[in-house]
């Protein structure tokens, strides 16, 4: 069913289904043959997302740019691969120039990055209280920052049975299963907030904390920092009795042209996962909208929070105070 709140539709194509354009409207057919029709006219289908496996007609394309709907082309596992943008479409202008503005700025640069890396240690010192571990000094700064991370890691990788247990966290080609567990589950998230990200009208590659390289998005790996505690706690609730017998080993290339072998969970426990990262951030955290309601799921308080950010850059709000999720003790 289509997820409806009172100002919009979102529209969420699954593997065989098929989108096409009737009169006046968007007709969505299922692959049990169910078909659902979202109104042009009515103007509350804010989004569409289409997903790998599915059809859609160029004539529904052609009507989701013309009504400048957000539509996102996305993999299985909600890998943003493409969007779809209406030439006269001129709205990220504004947002875009006051953010490059704002990355020149030293004092608005230094003020974003505090926040960010406050409410990131905010976050992690959630778990490390829920489990007795002693919490991160809060006045951290960039130069303190991986020692905090050190510290942090050793502590929750404690939590994991010690035949499986990683000496020290490691991100990009990682060997170990634990390491890599962790990597998948950033990736699911670094999918959420890269579309959400585009939906506040941001540029997802100019950062604030994160340096700026050639084919890496530092500003989703900025934002990324604001929710990664709450990856970290799922996996520590679901996983920390895991086994070897839940891991593979595969031949992967572990640097250019050299191959190296790499632990990862087997395939049905990757899908598995996969499906209960999504499932978070369909989660209700008791946290108000910015208009109405006292609850919203995560991934409506992480696409608010962004529009929030982008009205910040264009000095439409006089600060920017990322809000913390908590997290079930």
């Amino acid at each position: 069913m289509p997820f409806r709140n009172s100002k919009t539709l979102k529209i969420e194509t699954e593997y065989g289904n098929y989108l096409g354009r009737d009169e006046g409207c968007f007709e969505l057919k299922r692959k049990d043959g169910k078909i659902e029709k979202y109104p042009h006219y009515s103007k509350i289908v804010g989004e569409c997302i289409l997903k790998s496996g599915s059809y859609v007609s160029v004539d529904a394309l052609i009507d989701l740019a013309l009504w400048n709907i957000d539509t996102f082309i996305v993999t299985k596992r909600n890998r943003v691969v493409a969007i779809l943008k209406n030439l006269e479409d001129d709205s990220h202008v504004e947002t875009r120039i006051n953010q490059y503005s704002a990355s020149l700025d030293k004092e608005k640069r230094e003020y974003i990055t505090k926040q960010i890396l406050k409410s990131k240690i905010q976050g992690q010192n959630m778990v490390l209280n829920k489990h007795g571990l002693r919490p991160l000094d809060i006045n951290v700064n960039v130069k303190s920052e991986g020692y905090n991370a050190k510290l942090y890691f050793n502590q929750i990788f404690k939590l994991f049975p010690e035949k499986i247990r990683p000496e020290n966290r490691i991100g990009y080609k990682a060997y170990d299963g634990i390491n890599n567990v962790f990597n998948f589950g950033y990736y699911i998230l670094r999918c959420r907030i890269h579309k959400a990200l585009l939906k506040a009208k941001l540029e997802p590659f100019l950062g604030f904390l994160h340096s700026i390289q050639h084919g890496k998005p530092s500003l989703v790996c900025d934002f990324q920092e604001l929710y990664r505690y709450l990856i970290d706690d799922y996996l520590i609730e679901r996983y920390k009795k895991m086994h070897k017998s839940d891991f593979v080993v595969v031949t992967d290339f572990m640097m250019k042209l050299k191959m190296g072998k790499k632990i990862h969970l087997c395939e049905y426990k990757t899908d598995d996962l996969a499906e209960g990262l999504n499932n978070l951030f369909d989660k209700v955290v008791e946290i108000p909208r910015i208009k109405h309601g006292n609850k919203q799921t995560l991934d409506t308080l992480i696409n608010e929070e962004f529009l929030l950010f982008a009205k910040y850059l264009r000095n439409e709000r006089t600060s920017w105070n990322p809000r913390t999720v908590a997290i079930a003790y």
